[in-house]
């Protein structure tokens, strides 16, 4: 016993204590492209091939649960059995984004290996300077054509809590409120649109004000400007386009309240 408990001490000691991003702080969603941040932000999201921002809180976005648009050649030749099939052995895609096919999630082997996957990834992230980490589609159980369920996306989500957590880095519920993700591990939210899907108040039950709130243009402004009065004072909310293009791009938006 006293053998087991020095060893779970030893653990415990090696895993960096993990730094949460600030709360209510300014930030910047930057997955189209990074460009310097304004002085007044505190927070900046940019995807996992980027570098992280000087002098700001940097959260890694990282596509946890389906592939990346061009990387499928590469998911084929390193880990082809954790792309997901439909019945007659073709690779299920993200209908909205078609470019990006599901993992499979259907056994806890899978599981554990796509975890180590993205354990490796978040490894990357910190080593960098990352801070954070943002998994996405932790609902592509929605699109699987019901050959994934929730509990094996909320089984999945735990391993990379854990994955986060061991490299000494937060981890962020990344939309589907229906998921409580407190009770999963996760440390803040990314709630993308959840003014115009009246869903905001499900993530700051669980998550306080460490909610970065996301609206896009394309939906019009009024859910951005409903956002700031409802929340403006105690959460991060931030108005961009929907590409999220860099400053300078044709059709960039930035807005905070």
């Amino acid at each position: 016993m006293a053998f087991l408990s020095s060893l779970l001490l030893a653990v415990l000691a090696a895993v960096t204590p993990v730094t949460l991003p600030p709360a209510g702080g300014v930030a910047d969603y930057q997955l189209g492209g990074a460009y310097p941040p304004a002085a007044k932000v505190d927070v900046v999201v940019r995807d996992r091939t980027e570098k992280p921002a000087p002098g700001v809180y940097s959260i890694c976005y990282v596509n946890a649960f389906q592939t990346q648009p061009g990387s499928l050649r590469w998911w084929k030749k390193k880990h082809p059995g954790l792309l997901l099939r439909d019945g007659r052995g073709r690779v299920v895609r993200d209908a909205g984004w078609p470019d990006e096919v599901l993992l499979d999630l259907r056994s806890s082997g899978k599981r554990a290996a796509a975890a180590r996957v993205m354990r490796s990834w978040f490894a990357s992230c910190a080593d960098r300077g990352f801070r954070a980490v943002e998994p996405d589609n932790l609902d592509s159980w929605t699109r699987s054509k019901r050959l994934l369920k929730r509990s094996e996306a909320r089984a999945y989500a735990k391993r990379l809590v854990t994955a986060a957590h061991a490299e000494g880095l937060a981890i962020a519920q990344k939309n589907t409120p229906e998921i409580n993700g407190r009770r999963l591990g996760f440390d803040f939210a990314v709630a993308e649109e959840c003014e115009v899907y009246r869903e905001c108040g499900r993530y700051t039950r669980m998550y306080g004000r460490r909610v970065i709130e996301i609206e896009y243009t394309d939906n019009g402004r009024r859910a951005f400007k409903r956002a700031c009065k409802a929340r403006g004072s105690r959460i991060s909310v931030l108005l961009r386009d929907r590409d999220v293009v860099p400053r300078g791009a044709k059709g960039h938006v930035y807005r905070t309240c």
